[in-house]
């Protein structure tokens, strides 16, 4: 058997907002209007009751009235990755004459008196903190993306130790191919200091030489004249005495 359609106005008619920051108690409103001549009883229900005090959660609208309900959501941590679920119901019926007893009269209604509505629930933040908010959730999100997904190595990574052993053989190779190079051009610069130190000491002993051989008074030291007769005489006086030895010897 199918219900009957709501009766009440809701206003809201399909969502309650609740703007934050939820550190505090956050109140959203419901009205509840009768365009009717006849009473008709409320009753609220919600999917969380821990989270929300509802002032009146039931009562009667009278014929041509309305009735505001507060609804206060208590203080709570916002998570922006929770997905929201809350609902709410509202259960409405005719009331009967005479005097009404708000819990006996629930207990005793059919399901063909009985018309409801449904809200949900839905959370705010300022301008501000939901940009913040945001930021947040994106570096949460960031975060456990990179927990869930595997640990996979780029091929440029997996192929990077190929490459450095290789490049660790060149630069190997040519520091010791400058440490010879390096070792030539000392012993090199050494050869050259001998020579050069050899030449200039060739010179000195040249230059010396040179300077004994045109200085009268050194040649008169290493050369002192035979004092007696002149050459000449030397080479009669052989002459001679080879003339005279060989009249012996014939």
């Amino acid at each position: 058997m199918s219900k009957s359609e709501q009766v009440l106005i809701l206003e809201p008619s399909s969502e309650l907002r609740f703007r934050g920051p939820f550190t505090d108690v956050v109140s959203s409103s419901l009205k509840l209007t009768n365009p009717t001549e006849k009473r008709v009883c409320f009753k609220i229900k919600t999917t969380a009751p821990r989270r929300y005090c509802v002032r009146p959660n039931s009562g009667i609208v009278e014929g041509n009235s309305f009735v505001d309900v507060s609804v206060m959501l208590q203080p709570f941590e916002y998570d922006p990755t929770e997905k929201n679920k809350h609902k709410f119901m509202v259960q409405t019926m005719f009331a009967p004459p005479g005097d009404i007893d708000q819990d006996s009269i629930w207990k005793e209604a059919s399901g063909s008196d009985l018309m409801d509505s449904k809200l949900k629930c839905v959370f705010e933040l300022p301008v501000d903190s939901q940009q913040q908010n945001d930021l947040d959730s994106n570096q949460y999100q960031g975060a456990k993306d990179m927990q869930t997904k595997p640990n996979i190595k780029s091929p440029e990574v997996r192929s990077s130790p190929k490459a450095t052993n290789i490049s660790d053989q060149d630069y190997r190779k040519a520091v010791e191919e400058n440490k010879r190079l390096l070792s030539e051009v000392n012993h090199l610069k050494q050869e050259n200091t001998v020579l050069r130190e050899d030449g200039v000491r060739q010179r000195k002993v040249g230059g010396s030489a040179d300077e004994d051989a045109y200085n009268p008074h050194v040649v008169k030291q290493q050369q002192p004249q035979v004092s007696g007769f002149p050459p000449v005489l030397y080479l009669v006086l052989a002459v001679f005495f080879g003339i005279v030895l060989g009249k012996f010897v014939l």
